[in-house]
Order: C-alpha cells, then structure tokens, then sequence
C-alpha cells in the first residue's frame, strides 16, 4: 500500500469515527427536561443567610485553589516525566512489557508523591471546618490500598495495550478500547456489592423509597444506607449498579434532614437509575476511551509505539493531559444528568419547597458554595451550583402553580 493510500484510509477512518462519536453522543445528550425551561436569576444574598454564605464561599474557594494547583504540578512532573523517564527502561533486565510495568508504576508513584502536599492541604482544611471526623493518622496512612489499586489498573492496562500493540502494532487502540470498556461494565456491576451497605431501618424512609422507585418505573431498585458519620459530616447519596446490582444509597449523614428533602434526595437518585444514566455514562466513557487510545496509538509511535516500554511515560502524559483538557465537556455532560435528576426529583415528588430547603441545608452543612465562579463552574463543576438547582425548583413551581 502506497502512503498516499494509507495516509487518506487513515483520515477516512478518524472521520467515520467522529461521524459514529456525534450521532451516538446526540442519541446520549437526550433529556427529560423541558427544552423551553429558562431558570429564574436569583440573587444568593436573599436566599442563604449571610454568615452561612460566606463560610461556604471561604470553605470551597481554598479547594478550588488546591485543585487547580496540584493539575498544574500533575501536568508539569509527568512532563519531565514523559521527556526524560525512558532513559529508566536502559537499567531494566525484566523484557519489554516487565519493563512497562515498572516505568508505569514509577510513573504513578510520581505522580502520586506530587499530590500528597495538596492532599494534606485539602485534610487540614476539612479538619479545620469540621467537615471530616477522619484522624490525621487513619489520613496518613489509609490510602496505601487505594495507591496498591491504581498500580494494580495501571500495569492491567499496560498488559492489554502492550500486549496488543505487540500483536497488531499501531491497531492495538480498537481491541484495547474494548477490553477497556468491559472492564468498566464489570466494575460498575460489581461496584454496589464490594460497598458495605445496610438496609434502612427506617419502615417510614422506606416505604417513601419504594413510592417513588414505583412512580419512577423501577420498583424493585433497593434503597440502602452507608454508615459514613465516623469519617465525614457531609451529607451525600448515589445511584450505582448495573441491572440485578442497581441500588439507591443514602449516607447516614442526610438520613436524618427533614422527610421532604430526604424524599427528594430519594427521588433523584431513583432518577438516575429510571433515566438510565450509569450506562449512559458508561457510553459516554467509550466514547472519551476511543480517541483517547487511538491518540496514544498515534503520539508514542515515534518512540516505537507501546510494544516498546519507552513509550509508555509518553502514554501517561498523553492519558492524564486528554483527561484535563476534557474536563469541562465530561463536566458538563455530568450537570446534564443531573439537572435531569432533579427535574424527575420534582416530577415526582412535587415539592418544589423541600428541594430549596435541601440545597440550603447543603450549604448549612457541608460548606457547598451554591454561586461558585461562573469560570470554575464552567470548567469543572459536575453537578449544577446549589443556586441553579433552587432555581430549577422555582422554575417548575411557576411552570405548575397550585
């Protein structure tokens, strides 16, 4: 095959698959939410307390500093990495994929050391607010399985994509993607039956539950609690799971807010779980996965491509640089779902009151500020700010007066 020949199969070839990313990404982009719905302008001054406001806005301002300080030096360290961390596979006796393995697992350990300041900064601060009941010690030293984990992910990454790479050179990206992408359906399966979770204890909290799971059309979708109050005084809850596995889970901080938000709170995540959006986020994921392995394939060929363990500090850079610069889309898909969570939250319970009472209480209590900067919001919020959420809770309040 001529170049020229290769050269335009290759450019048709990125073509059909963007052509397949846009019309998959629009099918997945649908929503239950009015298109017509134009949300109100509060002003947060008149809708929170003062003193509650600026503890929020003070709490949540040092993390978005900290957080946007440790991708600058994640950024920075893998690129040193990228340029001189080669030079480490000439020292390795252990073959090309062993010598992967260690240049990856180097790579991570960097990359790791590097956060623990902003890590320590992000503890100290929540210890300060009372947001954690965690020990420093418990903080120091728990994170070790979850390090062991991340190495473990990486060297099975690297096994699958050198392995391939090996056996079918610069296609390697197309059978990776797709190891990939039933490896994150496993995990999503497997996730709610690795969490420890309990039943509610509650006949009234769940009788509440199984209402809204049967009005939502998922009767049958668990609801569970996780004891989290030795650790954090936040209040959270999750969809999770995948068919037999699916379950709504309430952390114990926010089992204890009025019924009303605690139905709401309910209602959307049986929300998520009835608008399917784990697989939907799971589709989403391959299509990020996609040409996130074929630009690996592409950027380490001059390196000898990822058969030769040289290129994999290069792959590293490649990965973590295409998962920054694509945060603001992956964060706003992520708003996307869950304004439509809260919009199925009001369709069901239709009590526009206990959602602008719970997001109040979210900043009460875990110092969220509901007006973030609208360029950090933007960029790196994945959920819509407490105020737009009671903003949406008014909308449709006008939309269906009494």
């Amino acid at each position: 095959m001529t170049r020229r020949r290769r050269v335009i199969l290759i450019v048709a070839g990125i073509a059909l698959l963007v052509a397949v990313e846009i019309v998959v990404a629009t099918r997945l982009w649908r929503t239950s939410v009015p298109s017509d719905l134009r949300l109100p302008s509060l002003d947060p001054a008149r809708e929170f307390p003062a003193g509650e406001l600026r503890r929020a806005e003070s709490f949540d301002a040092f993390g978005r500093w900290t957080f946007l300080g440790s991708q600058v030096v994640l950024l920075a360290t893998l690129a040193v990495y990228a340029k001189h961390g080669w030079r480490f596979a000439r020292e390795s006796a252990a073959g090309p994929i062993g010598t992967g393995f260690l240049l990856g697992m180097l790579g991570i350990g960097i990359a790791w050391l590097t956060q623990v300041p902003f890590s320590i900064a992000d503890f100290w601060w929540a210890k300060d607010h009372g947001v954690t009941n965690t020990d420093w010690a418990t903080f120091l030293f728990g994170d070790w399985a979850a390090l062991g984990g991340q190495f473990a992910f990486v060297c099975f990454a690297l096994l699958v994509a050198m392995g391939f790479s090996r056996l079918l050179r610069r296609s390697w990206w197309l059978p990776a993607t797709a190891v990939f992408a039933g490896l994150a359906v496993l995990f999503a399966f497997v996730t709610p039956l690795l969490l420890d979770l309990h039943e509610p204890h509650n006949p009234r909290l769940e009788a509440d539950a199984a209402k809204i799971a049967r009005q939502q059309g998922v009767s049958g979708i668990p609801l569970k609690v996780e004891e989290v109050r030795s650790d954090t005084t936040a209040p959270n809850a999750f969809a999770v799971g995948l068919g037999s596995t699916r379950r709504v889970v309430l952390w114990d901080t926010i089992a204890g807010f009025p019924r009303g938000e605690v139905r709401v709170v309910i209602a959307h995540e049986y929300g998520h779980q009835a608008r399917h959006h784990i697989s939907k986020g799971l589709g989403w994921s391959v299509l990020f996965l996609l040409p996130t392995t074929l630009l690996v394939a592409l950027l380490t060929w001059r390196r000898g491509g990822l058969a030769r363990p040289e290129a994999v500090p290069l792959a590293l850079l490649i990965v973590v640089v295409l998962q920054v610069f694509t945060t603001p889309l992956r964060s706003a898909i992520s708003r996307h779902m869950e304004a439509e969570a809260d919009w199925a939250a009001l369709q069901t319970t239709r009590d526009p009151a206990a959602m602008r009472g719970l997001f109040r209480n979210f900043t009460d209590v875990g110092y969220s500020d509901p007006d973030p900067p609208g360029w950090f919001q933007t960029l790196f919020g994945d959920h819509p700010s407490g105020l737009q959420r009671i903003e949406m809770a008014e909308a449709w309040e006008r939309a269906h007066p009494h």
